[in-house]
């Protein structure tokens, strides 16, 4: 366990919690270890990171994004300390906001690999989405999330609802192909949202080797605060407003659509083809 160990940190991320955490870190690595390395996130792709096991990546979910391609099938671990602000692929894994009780998981060794999904020439851990979920993320100024932390995504989310719009897409999920008109369209791999309140999938779980995708079909902030209620409830159900579907390739004819990976702001032109690398990445995990 951690013989040689990278620390990847955004000093950036979320209320810059990461340097607060910087230290308390460092000395939980020096029980195991003295070989490491802490480095930005900016120095990390220009970096030979070869000799080392195990990455912690200090940041939020955008962070973690940039770290996947280095660790697609190899033997590297990677843990996560949550400095972000989102953090929702760390709360799916049971990682918190309590340094010492993430610290704990780490420390106990438990390894879970787990999906990624690739679309077009990114990886994606968690989801991408358009329309209405791209509007939230791109859109909130990191200023409102300074101040108001995860609860700016909340306040974003009842004002781009007031100004819901329909686009067109021609969609192919595994052999079925159908067009739609949607205001909001959700490719996850994981598609816990609000840390873990809201899940816009049935069940879905980081290693089944399943992709979701979640299309809402209307302009309507009446009707899509109803279909909110009804996630929150827990009732996913197939409708003319919403649809819940399972898939292992999903593809969308597009021209070109403002989106965003894993909470990072993405272009992606041309068709978008997503495809689930099975168990493609080993992390830390708590024994749930």
């Amino acid at each position: 366990m951690m013989n040689c160990v990278l620390i990847v940190t955004n000093f950036d991320a979320g209320r810059k919690t990461a340097v607060k955490c910087k230290k308390k870190v460092i000395d939980f690595v020096l029980n195991y270890t003295k070989s490491f390395k802490f480095v930005n996130i900016d120095e990390f792709k220009e970096l030979d990171i070869t000799p080392y096991d195990t990455i912690l990546a200090m940041g939020g979910d955008g962070t973690v994004n940039k770290v996947l391609p280095y660790l697609i099938n190899t033997d590297k671990v990677l843990g996560i300390i949550p400095c972000g602000t989102a953090n929702l692929l760390a709360a799916k894994l049971g990682f918190s906001s309590n340094l010492a009780k993430n610290l704990k998981i780490i420390e106990k060794n438990n390894i879970k690999s787990i999906d990624v999904m690739e679309i077009n020439e990114y990886l994606c851990a968690l989801r991408c989405g358009f329309g209405y979920d791209s509007d939230i993320i791109c859109k909130t100024p990191q200023s409102l999330k300074n101040k108001f932390g995860y609860f700016a995504y909340f306040i974003a989310g009842i004002i781009f609802a007031l100004k819901l719009k329909n686009k067109e897409y021609k969609i192919t999920i595994d052999d079925e192909t159908k067009e739609v008109k949607a205001s909001c369209i959700i490719i996850a791999n994981a598609s816990n949202m609000y840390k873990n309140i809201v899940s816009v999938g049935n069940k879905s779980e980081l290693d089944d080797g399943i992709g979701e995708v979640f299309i809402l079909k209307t302009e309507n902030p009446i009707v899509f605060f109803f279909e909110l209620i009804k996630i929150a409830l827990g009732i996913r159900k197939n409708s003319t407003i919403a649809e819940y579907k399972k898939f292992e390739k999903l593809d969308i004819k597009n021209s070109w659509q403002v989106s965003h990976i894993d909470g990072e702001k993405r272009n992606l032109k041309d068709n978008i083809n997503t495809k689930i690398l099975k168990k493609s990445i080993q992390v830390y995990a708590k024994n749930m």
